[in-house]
């Protein structure tokens, strides 16, 4: 068997446990975040996750770089992976990748190719705005002068940043916070873009398959 079955075959029986390995470090990291007072049992436990979490994403890494035998290439043409293992915020992407997975499983896909677009556009949209407002909560509150009182606050802070709105009400004090943001903007521009991009496409066929089957001289 070469090593292109042999990827294909690990990325299928690695699905499952990697999309679990995501939602269980997204929710490790809320408690962590949102739930400071617990016991310490509690707090060790969900680093634990964490950690966990991470060391199946590296393993996974490693066996599909190990797999496809491009050596340093794989990094170039992996880089979704490569930033999901760095950063751990992006981890909840695997979630979307695994979703898109599922609909190619029974062969065509079953939505189309706008509404898939849309559709992983706005579920990466809330997972990462939630690990985003989790990231810059720990990091704002209680810095002084900071304007992020509650987790509250740094979801409507989230939401203003991802949509480009930015009313200035609710913004970052820290460094770290900054830099989250600056991630953040980036995000949600991409995002944006996409899909009012799809979005217009799709109009854009709409229009003319109109046309198209509109009587000559109508």
């Amino acid at each position: 068997m070469d090593d292109d079955s042999r990827a294909v075959r690990w990325q299928q029986r690695t699905e499952l446990p990697l999309a679990l390995a995501s939602l269980a470090f997204l929710a490790s990291y809320a408690v962590r975040v949102l739930a400071p007072g617990l016991h310490d049992v509690w707090q060790d436990l969900s680093l634990a996750v964490l950690l966990a979490a991470w060391a199946l994403f590296a393993i996974d890494y490693a066996v599909c770089w190990r797999l496809s035998g491009q050596r340093l290439r794989f990094v170039r043409t992996h880089k979704q992976d490569t930033l999901v293992l760095l950063l751990p915020l992006l981890r909840p992407l695997r979630i979307v990748k695994v979703y898109e997975a599922m609909q190619r499983r029974h062969g065509k896909p079953r939505l189309a190719l706008h509404a898939r677009v849309i559709a992983y556009s706005g579920l990466a949209t809330v997972l990462l705005g939630f690990a985003g407002a989790l990231a810059v909560y720990q990091q704002e509150r209680g810095a002084p002068g900071a304007s992020m009182k509650t987790f509250g606050d740094a979801l409507w802070w989230t939401c203003e940043t991802l949509t480009t709105v930015g009313y200035g009400d609710i913004t970052p004090v820290t460094g770290p916070g900054r830099l989250i943001a600056v991630g953040m903007m980036a995000i949600g521009l991409a995002l944006l873009g996409s899909v009012t991009g799809t979005f217009a496409s799709w109009l854009l066929q709409v229009f003319s398959r109109e046309d198209d089957e509109r009587p000559p001289g109508s």
